[in-house]
């Protein structure tokens, strides 16, 4: 199985003002984002530290229903609890799932050694491929180069999203992890200098919003045109920090809302954005359309 190349969306899980799934919003957002090479369903982005596994299985069939005939989709499927992990694999059986998406274990932060017993168990047992997810901020623990470049020998483990910030360590695992290993970038600003040193391209926040922007600039960048890659980039530098100031997915769902793609309502303990970061999203909203 092939890990596409560009651009991957974390997809955001559009809520109503209940808390429940907003189904017409989910099939709007996917309409949306459809130019992309492939959709990423409940990961960090899609709040899915407060959905029940039966509403991540009822998003991901729903996705799978609407995306683009054939377009990929990688489930995000990960936990600090191995043993219970190992049994929601079954979650993606029989659905046209081309990876998992596995974070490393947070909360009880394990050794390097540990991680890599972890990886290497749920690798054994997935029926689809892997791709480890690093981001230290949320987890508490960084995924070494040495450790990814260890698990990069597993035939099950194709790619990691690499959100530790650390280019030297994504350059490492580049240059020593076998070639067919991917790295993808899972920091918007970071996609095209990480693409300059080898990386596939990204998992997006922001393509939510602006698919055809990250679009062009992957296909850009894989082709060796940085140039174009950059300059597209560049235009979301202003916007992009204001997605994180208050937490994210609330800054993402609040330019949805701004675009009238859905509502920004999130579930507790999240909550949406204040009037303040509203103010500065809308005006960085409008410099970007205004080209």
């Amino acid at each position: 199985m092939k890990i596409p190349s560009g651009t991957g969306v974390a997809l955001v899980t559009p809520l109503d003002a209940a808390g429940k799934i907003d189904w017409p919003g989910l099939k709007k957002l996917i309409r949306h984002t459809s130019k992309v090479d492939y959709l990423v369903v409940m990961g960090t982005t899609g709040e899915s530290a407060t959905l029940t596994s039966e509403e991540k299985l009822k998003v991901l069939e729903f996705v799978a229903a609407n995306r683009p005939a054939s377009m990929p989709i990688v489930f995000g499927l990960g936990g600090n609890n191995t043993s219970e992990l190992i049994q929601k694999l079954d979650m993606v059986r029989g659905l046209p799932v081309s990876a998992i998406m596995s974070v490393s274990p947070y909360y009880n932060k394990p050794s390097q050694e540990g991680i890599f017993r972890h990886f290497t168990t749920i690798a054994d047992k997935s029926p689809v491929p892997v791709i480890l997810y690093n981001v230290p901020s949320r987890t508490g623990s960084n995924v070494t180069a040495e450790t990814t470049i260890r698990l990069s020998a597993h035939e099950n483990i194709v790619a990691i999203k690499e959100a530790s910030g650390n280019l030297e360590q994504a350059i490492k695992i580049i240059s020593e992890a076998p070639k067919k290993f991917k790295v993808i970038s899972g920091e918007d600003m970071l996609t095209i200098p990480m693409m300059a040193v080898g990386a596939s391209g990204v998992i997006s926040v922001l393509a939510n919003a602006f698919p055809g922007i990250f679009k062009k600039m992957t296909d850009a960048a894989l082709t060796g045109d940085y140039k174009t890659a950059a300059r597209l980039q560049n235009s979301l530098v202003r916007i992009n920090p204001l997605m994180y100031e208050e937490g994210n997915p609330g800054g993402i769902k609040e330019v949805l809302e701004l675009m009238g793609i859905i509502k920004n309502h999130l579930r507790l303990p999240l909550v949406p954005v204040s009037d303040s970061l509203r103010s500065k999203i809308s005006n960085a909203l409008q410099e970007i359309k205004k080209g």
